[in-house]
């Protein structure tokens, strides 16, 4: 098996937060390395039970090998998005323990040559989170009208410099297409003036682009709002994002659930339902010090949690 590289990011603080204890039913929307189904599974077992979800066979791989010594794990080959109808298959009607998203792409997604997340590596145009999908970033680059690059650019990268490099793309894939991770970055480095900057000019792109080809910003705010449903009074959601965008989302899908009242400021009596949540922390947790230098990437990283409060 090909070596699975993966950093589990804010592992004791995402599970602590979910309050583990046996004899109930938890998921795991994104499993990756395995890394927080392992330490879910040292605290419920025996006889709680643990679903974890992932698209990726390359996550799958390793970590049903990492993990194949619990009989109390179900692993599952799907997105998350899924996760009603999954539950509902396996007879599950409610999560009673609680659930947990590590948002975006792993770390052996984005460092594998092949899978053409990263713009620093001669690569096909990928970033397929499920290699097993017909859409990729090669059809996003070669495909869309330069009005909607220029759109996820701004919105998915919040790249300032959005329109010079979306009439740059349009303008090279007149004569070829383009194919690779680094005729892409070297589009975007010439389309763009030279600023002091410790970031490179493609990441901005290169984020807007994987955003698009997973719909992760439409997956997660669809796949909250069905958790919802699912969980059993006194069940956690632990969410983990990494970028703005993300922690936007479920920031907001937190603070709409957990608000005791949306009418109308002119509406004299609230008819509004009681709140589904109630905010564990109102303000993200970060990563550790000691963490973030083991793992700069984490630096980034922010977790949120919340508790359903509905009967």
């Amino acid at each position: 098996m090909k070596e699975f590289k993966h950093y589990t990011v804010m592992k004791n603080e995402a599970v602590d937060a979910l309050e583990c204890t046996g004899g109930k039913v938890y998921i795991d929307c994104t499993l990756g390395g395995g890394g927080h189904s392992e330490l879910i599974l040292k605290r419920i077992s025996p006889d709680g039970k643990l679903i974890a979800f992932d698209v990726d066979q390359d996550a799958i791989d390793a970590a049903s090998e990492r993990l194949k010594d619990y009989k109390n794990l179900t692993i599952v080959k799907s997105s998350y998005t899924n996760i009603k109808t999954v539950l509902q298959n396996l007879g599950i009607e409610k999560i009673t323990g609680g659930v947990l998203f590590d948002l975006g792409a792993s770390y052996h997604q984005l460092t594998a040559q092949e899978r053409g997340f990263s713009f620093s590596k001669e690569a096909p145009l990928d970033m397929r989170f499920n290699k097993e999908s017909d859409f990729s970033a090669y059809d996003v680059v070669n495909t869309y009208k330069e009005d909607d690059l220029v759109k996820i650019f701004s919105e998915y990268g919040e790249e300032r410099f959005s329109k010079r490099i979306a009439k740059a793309i349009v303008n090279a894939r007149m004569s070829k297409s383009i194919n690779t991770t680094t005729e892409l970055a070297d589009l975007i480095v010439g389309a763009t003036p030279k600023v002091k900057s410790s970031i490179h000019p493609a990441t901005r792109v290169f984020q807007a682009i994987r955003i698009e080809v997973n719909q992760e910003l439409q997956n997660v705010k669809n796949t909250l709002n069905d958790v919802l449903d699912l969980l059993d009074f006194g069940a956690i959601i632990s969410v983990i994002s990494f970028h703005s965008l993300e922690d936007r989302v479920v920031k907001q899908i937190f603070k709409y659930h957990s608000t005791r009242c949306h009418c109308d400021k002119t509406q004299m009596i609230c008819k509004c339902p009681p709140p589904i949540l109630e905010l564990v922390n109102k303000k993200p947790i970060m990563a550790s010090v000691e963490e973030v230098k083991e793992n700069p990437p984490s630096r980034s990283a922010k977790l949120r949690i919340a508790r359903c409060i509905r009967r």
